[in-house]
């Protein structure tokens, strides 16, 4: 299926590895003109190197912390500079840390609402006026399930994510006649460092070992695996394109049914 995005551009957050990085293959595959941006290293520049290589198309990549308040700003210019404009931007960032909510500290509430809420929020603000301008946009944000059920040890990811949702929703009805969607995607327990990482914290916290703790998460996820990051990948790409010109305000679970209750 053509999803009709050959020549587009699109900004990846959190690109260098995970959801970020199997989202920008997917636009790549369908032939998007890329920007990647996480807070840089050789894992960024590898990443752009084989997906430029692995589909013949333009990738530059950005390198910026999303907890630092100056990134937003920076990225969005050196987007533009590099792209000429962003017709899709993908909002990931990387997890903080866990913690069970009522011991949570002051500082990293700041740090964690910066990373996940205020930086994404920016982005999007000035990136918009040119989506809107010419009529045609997408914003998608990979998300977590938890801002629909809250993850026990997730507190700041539960509550600041919470917070970016709730401003995506009332942002979308106001910029869909601009052509610009606003789009989510929930991810549940799927196959990334950073779920690995999560699963050998508890297995630490809980004296068992991280394949235990794997195991017992795929007992309870009704398709009896991990999903694989291409999965939620091919999701974002689809509401990247301009088949989904109607969806917009909509925010879907990629975890294998693990969610039980109605939307």
């Amino acid at each position: 299926m053509d999803l009709g995005l050959r020549g587009r551009t699109a900004l990846v957050g959190g690109a260098s590895g995970g959801l970020g990085r199997a989202s920008a293959e997917r636009l790549a595959a369908e032939g998007c003109r890329l920007a990647l941006w996480s807070r840089g290293g050789q894992t960024l520049q590898q990443a752009a190197a084989e997906i430029r290589q692995a589909h013949s198309v333009e990738v530059t990549t950005i390198a910026g912390d999303a907890a630092d308040a100056s990134t937003a700003a920076f990225v969005a210019t050196e987007a533009q500079k590099a792209l000429g404009h962003v017709d899709i931007v993908v909002l990931n960032a990387g997890g903080p840390p866990t913690a069970e909510a009522t011991r949570t500290d002051p500082a990293e509430w700041r740090r964690s609402f910066q990373l996940l809420a205020i930086t994404p929020i920016e982005l999007t603000t000035l990136l918009l006026p040119g989506m809107r301008s010419r009529g045609w946009g997408r914003i998608v944000s990979i998300l977590s399930s938890g801002v629909r059920q809250p993850i026990p040890e997730l507190a700041y990811s539960n509550a600041c994510r919470s917070a970016l949702v709730a401003w995506l929703k009332t942002i979308a009805p106001e910029v869909i006649a601009d052509g610009v969607t606003v789009n989510g995607a929930l991810p549940g327990r799927l196959d990334t460092s950073r779920v690995a990482w999560l699963d050998q914290a508890r297995a630490e916290r809980t004296g068992t070992t991280a394949e235990e703790i794997r195991a017992g998460f795929e007992r309870a996820i009704p398709a009896g695996r991990y999903g694989d990051p291409d999965e939620l990948g091919a999701y974002v790409a689809w509401l990247s394109s301009d088949l989904a010109r109607y969806q917009t305000g909509t925010f879907v679970a990629i975890d294998g049914g693990s969610l039980r209750a109605l939307p």
